[in-house]
């Protein structure tokens, strides 16, 4: 018979984003271990094997893979595990995204804006710090607004704009609250021209095969304006930006020598008509993206990340067409309270493709200030983008998130 010993994959995280990733790997008879510090967290409920590491302690984490002989490692929408999962797989001698210096440049913002502008991408004008004085020293190399970020969080946490260099400090203070390393980045706001894009995008052996640009929207109403609240494909960017946009994707793959994987990538056509690379991951993104895509193309990504995690051939990643026009709403409450009820129009009940809500009635719901508030997903079809802007611009018409 040979030896039929299931391979081994190592998930970094426990959210229950990494579900899907779960349930492919098992689909593909592939055993499961899920590695965090939280051992209550979803996903190791379903994983076959739960391991207590900080996936932030590289080492630590490298020391449990080789003890377990795991065929492959990945950290699946969640940021801070990438690097972690880059340095082991090196490490390792297993199938990997790109080499640990290079996905350690995508992970860190700081770093990140400083490759893109040392190889002539179109950047903001932007600047990592350690230290609040230093910061403040150089208010007048930056052209006010700017947005202020931890260089190492996901999930729009501890981001701030900040209009005038005398609230500077305070945003610092807050981005540094969200921050492993102790890291922020200030950088020129850039104003955008419709709606910014973060989606998922593929890439096989360094070539970009499935690439894919969305319609990122926000509630300016919760506790974070800059916390995703609603997703749709296809994007507001033009065609040329989205052209240009794919090369530039593609020539920032080729220079740091990735290889096969799925990436989470921001984008945004500003108006001064540029169009500008905001981050670029090698990770499924959050909120569900490569689960939606999957939905509006048929390109199964998460399958192929777990295939390519492990060193397995992937399969059908192909650029296809929307099969119409999608979205998805992220459930949320613009204020703290106690959950009642999801209230959805009859309207849109047609549309309603999957409603998945993760909290019951009583739970204690936050202001939206993170990712990590959300309370559930509803995903949505329509026909024609007409249809699509409707609900999206008049979301309150359609889906309420009601407090006792």
């Amino acid at each position: 018979m040979g030896n039929t010993a299931k391979k081994k994959l190592l998930l970094l995280g426990g959210s229950r984003y990494i579900l899907p990733v779960i349930e492919a790997a098992h689909k593909l008879g592939i055993y499961v271990i899920t590695c965090d510090y939280l051992p209550d967290n979803i996903a190791h409920q379903y994983s076959d094997e739960y391991c207590n590491v900080s996936i932030i302690d590289k080492d630590a984490v490298l020391e449990m893979a080789k003890k377990l002989k795991v065929d492959g490692i990945m950290s699946f929408a969640c940021d801070p595990g990438v690097a972690t999962a880059a340095y082991v797989a090196e490490e390792m001698g297993l199938p990997h995204s790109g080499s640990y210096e290079s996905v350690s440049i995508l992970q860190n913002k700081g770093k990140f804006r400083q490759f893109l502008a040392n190889n002539g991408f179109n950047v903001p004008v932007a600047k990592g710090y350690t230290s609040i004085e230093q910061a403040i020293r150089d208010i007048d190399i930056f052209n006010w607004p700017v947005i202020v970020k931890p260089t190492d969080s996901a999930g729009s946490k501890g981001v701030t704009r900040v209009d005038s260099p005398d609230d500077l400090a305070k945003s610092i203070e807050y981005a540094l609250s969200f921050s492993h390393s102790k890291e922020f980045i200030i950088e020129d706001f850039l104003e955008k021209n419709g709606h910014s894009s973060d989606t998922d995008s593929f890439s096989v052996d360094g070539q970009l095969k499935f690439v894919s640009f969305s319609a990122q929207r926000f509630d300016e109403n919760c506790e974070n304006p800059y916390t995703p609240s609603a997703y749709s494909w296809p994007a507001t960017i033009s065609e040329e930006n989205q052209k240009e946009l794919t090369n530039e994707i593609q020539r920032l793959l080729t220079l740091l020598d990735m290889k096969t994987s799925i990436y989470n990538i921001e984008v945004r056509e500003c108006t001064d008509g540029k169009a500008y690379i905001m981050e670029c991951s090698p990770r499924g993104g959050g909120n569900r993206l490569a689960e939606m895509l999957r939905y509006a193309t048929g390109v199964d990504l998460i399958t192929n990340a777990v295939r390519a995690a492990v060193g397995d051939p992937v399969i059908d990643v192909e650029q296809k067409p929307y099969n119409g026009c999608w979205a998805e709403i992220i459930l949320h409450s613009e204020k703290s309270g106690e959950f009642d009820h999801l209230w959805v129009s009859d309207k849109i009940k047609p549309n309603i493709v999957e409603e998945d809500l993760w909290i019951e009635t009583g739970a204690a719901v936050g202001g939206f200030s993170g990712a990590n508030e959300a309370i559930g997903t509803l995903v949505l079809r329509f026909d024609t983008h007409e249809e699509l802007e409707k609900v999206l611009e008049n979301q309150k018409d359609y889906v309420q998130v009601i407090l006792k």
